[in-house]
């Protein structure tokens, strides 16, 4: 089985160049359904599932493989080399972000954009090291997950999106979390939420922006401008859009943000 075929990929556009798009834990390609055909006139755009999500082979998920970020990049790497990219653009939402970063270090002919939407490198606080969550937190949310997942994705998608007067985006994400594969889903949030990848930012050597809401639970602002500290020479937008979803709630942002970049 190819990677492209195992990730469900889908191509469109055009362009001589290549941008990826690439989904956060509990989404999958349909989350840049507003964002990536606007980039279809200068650009052939890429779509992916992670194993773990949407339309991607379920059979094909390894829990040695994917028991950190690494394995996931790796079928980035994969899938850039089947569609023999050079020099593409990859925009990684949340999770994504890092996973990108992983890519970029195992290949670094593959990419000279990065785009990190709500990204974190970690989610726990950690000595004067600020991730938005204790390790106490963590832990119960990763316990409550495991108890009912079902449970867990209507109490905690309107968070995550935010944006209230938004409730349809909301009723999405919910919907989107319960389409996963519950066994798989509780790997996938343990690897997300425990992983600290603050080390992989230094290595960065591609060029780099960083989207960051104004109001995010999961990625706050001082994790944006962490990661924009420890990337040299990236560049950090701050985006009127609230919660962790700009690509849902606020495409047209987004879309502009990434433009001026690209």
């Amino acid at each position: 089985m190819t990677a492209c075929t195992r990730n469900n990929v889908h191509i469109a556009g055009a362009g001589e160049r290549a941008m990826m798009f690439a989904h956060g834990f509990g989404c999958d390609q349909n989350m840049w359904r507003y964002v990536a055909p606007a980039f279809e006139d200068s650009f052939r755009t890429i779509l992916l599932d992670h194993v773990c999500a949407g339309g991607s082979d379920l059979s094909a998920y390894d829990p040695s493989k994917y028991g950190d970020l690494s394995g996931y990049a790796d079928d980035v790497v994969e899938i850039g080399r089947e569609l023999d990219l050079r020099n593409a653009t990859f925009i990684g939402h949340s999770v994504s972000a890092m996973i990108g970063i992983l890519a970029s270090h195992k290949a670094p002919d593959l990419f000279e954009n990065l785009v990190l939407v709500g990204p974190s490198p970690r989610y726990i606080n950690d000595g004067d090291y600020t991730g938005g969550f204790t390790a106490e937190q963590i832990g119960e949310l990763l316990d409550f997950l495991s108890e009912n997942y079902m449970g867990w994705s209507a109490a905690m998608a309107p968070m995550i999106m935010g944006n209230p007067e938004q409730p349809e985006l909301a009723e999405e994400l919910t919907n989107s979390f319960c389409r996963t594969d519950p066994e798989i889903a509780k790997a996938f949030a343990r690897v997300t939420f425990m992983s600290d990848n603050r080390a992989d930012l230094a290595g960065v050597k591609t060029r780099t922006l960083i989207l960051q809401c104004s109001e995010d639970i999961i990625a706050p602002f001082e994790v944006g401008d962490y990661v924009h500290r420890h990337i040299a020479g990236s560049k950090l937008v701050i985006m009127n859009a609230t919660g962790h979803c700009p690509n849902l709630s606020a495409p047209a942002e987004t879309v502009a943000a990434i433009r001026a970049f690209v």
